[in-house]
């Protein structure tokens, strides 16, 4: 059975399977790669390649009914979130393309001693790989291939095994946007192949969004082999309510973090940590609107077997489980969990799905306290009336981002990525393009 398929994700059923890439294909990959980039990376004009990349916006747009039908079929998105998947990602591609210009201008260097001049350049590294997750297929990609492609780096890309449709379709529209061959190669590599491709001296740096074990593999690899690595891994986002004049519009705030993709996003809200004064009246209503839906969809039926050991763990240490109704298949039920001891797995763990944590603080301190006692650190949410409190709290929070009051926030231009387990390097706005560059400094005299 080839490891790259389509599969029903409610059912498992076999949709379409695609044969694995052999070890000549992963080759002949690098070198198109590698050929690309002499002229891609090192003749082509910044104008020519960001003039591609708006066009691999425009073709994104023009084709969005496609590209998304893809994805709902591929890990069971809803049509509507699908295509504001790819509507983000084209705005992602316009958004580097316009910008490329002044993010990588020449930067001018005051000396402190002796005559004449000093700039640093900004200019690509050369073949990089990218290994992308199941659950945004069109907007992993467009983080990654986006900045990279209007700097010059020509790029591998390896995406999640359940996702090898659309991965295709999005190769098609960097070829029709008008990317020499080799600027962008999807390529269905094994995890082995990976290796081989990281560890391949053309190979100058590796992106990877995925789980906690597939990126300590990953930068295991690039640091063996000398190589640049960003990683954006898992997180257990924690959502501090620490004071509100509308508990209703906050737990309707609360239930858009935790729900989202069906809650199967690294940034979600994962752990709600409620101030005592509003506890009581925080969890009945939130309880009350998350266990009113159905049963959700995950991506598949492993996904949701998964999720229901870790909710089996939680309960057998003491947790409370309020939930819509039982799992079946790949289907779960939306639920609350409450009073998860510190000695559980649970506490500590991301939970990939529609099932929210839910955590009693006595104060602003302890609300921190929890907060901060995970191994993750990638987003997170705090919500008060307290202009003063929220600056000193967001101050205080051991994550790549804050979101003060707000939910569904993310743009292109905010960098995102996180620290701890959850990864290291940032991707989005001017950072985003500042990861794989050769800060070439130039001393004139």
């Amino acid at each position: 059975m080839s490891e790259y398929a389509v599969r029903n994700p409610a059912t498992g059923e076999l949709v379409r399977s695609y044969d694995t890439a052999t070890d000549a294909e992963v080759q002949d990959a690098i070198g198109r790669a590698q050929e690309a980039y002499t002229t891609w990376g090192r003749t082509s004009t910044l104008e020519e390649r960001t003039a591609a990349v708006h066009r691999v916006a425009e073709l994104h747009r023009e084709r969005k009914a496609e590209l998304a039908g893809l994805i709902v079929q591929e890990m069971g998105k809803p049509l509507d979130e699908a295509e504001g998947e790819v509507d983000f990602s084209a705005d992602i591609y316009d958004y580097y393309a316009d910008n490329a210009a002044e993010f990588l201008k020449d930067e001018e260097i005051t000396l402190l001693a002796g005559e004449g001049s000093a700039l640093v350049t900004r200019e690509p590294l050369g073949v990089l790989l990218g290994i992308m997750p199941w659950n945004f297929p069109a907007y992993q990609v467009s983080r990654f291939a986006g900045p990279n492609l209007c700097l010059g780096n020509t790029i591998i890309l390896k995406h999640a095994p359940q996702c090898p449709s659309s991965s295709a379709f999005i190769e098609q529209i960097m070829r029709d946007a008008g990317l020499p061959d080799g600027a962008y190669v999807n390529i269905y590599a094994t995890n082995e192949q990976a290796a081989e491709i990281i560890a391949d001296p053309r190979v100058q740096g590796v992106s990877l969004t995925g789980s906690e074990r597939a990126g300590s593999a990953v930068a295991e690899i690039a640091g063996r082999n000398l190589k640049k690595v960003v990683l954006e891994l898992g997180g257990a986002d924690p959502f501090i309510v620490l004071g509100t004049d509308d508990v209703d519009a906050t737990v309707e705030a609360a239930l858009a973090a935790r729900l989202g993709n069906t809650g199967q996003a690294c940034n979600a809200g994962k752990r709600f940590i409620v101030i005592e004064d509003l506890y009581d009246e925080f969890v009945q209503k939130f309880t009350e609107r998350i266990t009113a839906r159905g049963p959700a969809p995950l991506s598949s039926v492993p996904a949701a077997q998964r999720l229901g050991e870790q909710v089996t763990d939680a309960t057998s240490a003491g947790a409370v489980l309020t939930a819509a109704g039982e799992p079946e298949g790949a289907h779960f039920p939306f639920g609350v969990l409450t009073d998860v001891s510190r000695d559980s797995d649970a506490f500590y763990q991301e939970l990939f799905g529609p099932v929210a944590m839910v955590f009693k603080a006595t104060d602003e301190a302890e609300a921190i306290s929890i907060a901060n006692d995970t191994p993750f650190g990638l987003g997170s949410y705090v919500f008060t009336n307290d202009p003063e409190q929220a600056r000193r709290v967001a101050a205080k929070i051991e994550a790549g981002m804050v979101f003060v009051n707000a939910v569904d926030a993310d743009g292109v231009e905010l960098p995102f990525g996180g620290i701890k387990r959850s990864g290291f390097g940032r991707e989005l706005g001017r950072f985003g393009i500042e990861e794989f560059v050769n800060r070439k400094m130039i001393r004139i005299r």
